[in-house]
């Protein structure tokens, strides 16, 4: 089951491990492999990627980075699949996202002998600039009767799935609010109108792709193996530069349904 239906699906940057992910999924659907065990497995693999740079085997670890997103796509499909929708899982997966950047970016550091006000600074970027993905994204699901795991304002732990405990959501909810909550105010203030445009067309989509978190990692494999560690952390930072121009887009050339201004959705 797609996240989007047809005629809004896009071509995803970041989603090209889709295919070997949904051929995981379906190797596991009728076995008892659960969709939070796949996730599992992807921070195995990121921690091992991670090892793999420290101990300069830059192929390895570009190799169980794309493992890592390939699994990262193999745990939505395993879901689906197996038609258990789950915000536990659906939490475990972005807290484990996050926890694994810093420590992508704080291994860079150290492989580098870089700074840690940088290291912050770019480990912030690369937040903003998935938050941005994301906050698009769902905005799109949302208003197209798309995928409904993940709301576009996320304040309150929602109501708990088939075969899940409130208490387990309710307490993977509070941790990824404490990591992920600023960064939505921040991307949520500085567009509030994306909630009342138009489905965005797809080329929009794509475009804002750039910034989901498996093209984010693809690009640090790419300069993991052309040897180009030492400038992981000063680009991320700069790349964030195109968060400017997709706001513009978004604003200024898709607008929004009613024509109201900017800023006043509350």
């Amino acid at each position: 089951m797609a996240k989007l239906p047809k005629q809004y699906q896009f071509i995803d940057l970041s989603d090209y491990g889709r295919t070997p992910g949904r051929w995981i999924a379906q190797s596991l659907v009728h076995t008892n492999f659960t969709p939070i065990g796949v996730t599992t497995l992807f921070i195995i693999a990121g921690l091992l990627a991670i090892v793999a740079i420290l101990f300069n085997y830059p192929l390895l670890a570009a190799f169980l980075i794309v493992l890592k997103s390939t699994l990262d796509a193999a745990d939505g499909e395993l879901s689906r699949l197996k038609k258990t929708p789950s915000y536990t899982g659906r939490y475990y997966d972005s807290v484990a996202d996050i926890i694994l950047n810093f420590l992508f970016l704080l291994t860079f550091m150290y492989v580098t002998d870089g700074s840690f006000l940088y290291t912050c600074l770019a480990f912030i970027a690369i937040q903003l600039q998935g938050t941005v993905y994301n906050y698009y994204y769902v905005i799109l699901r949302n208003s197209v009767n798309g995928d409904s795991t993940s709301r576009v304002f996320e304040t309150e732990a929602p109501i708990a799935l088939a075969g899940e405990k409130q208490s387990t959501v309710n307490t993977f909810f509070k941790v990824y609010y404490v990591l992920y909550g600023a960064f939505d105010k921040i991307v949520y203030q500085i567009d509030k109108g994306a909630v009342d445009s138009k489905p965005f067309p797809s080329w929009f989509m794509t475009m804002v792709s750039m910034y989901g978190l498996g093209f984010q990692l693809l690009l640090m494999v790419v300069m993991l193996v052309l040897n180009l560690q030492n400038y992981v952390i000063p680009f991320f930072i700069c790349y964030s530069g195109f968060i400017l121009l997709f706001l513009a887009i978004r604003k200024w050339i898709l607008g929004s349904r009613t024509g109201a201004m900017v800023g006043e959705i509350e």
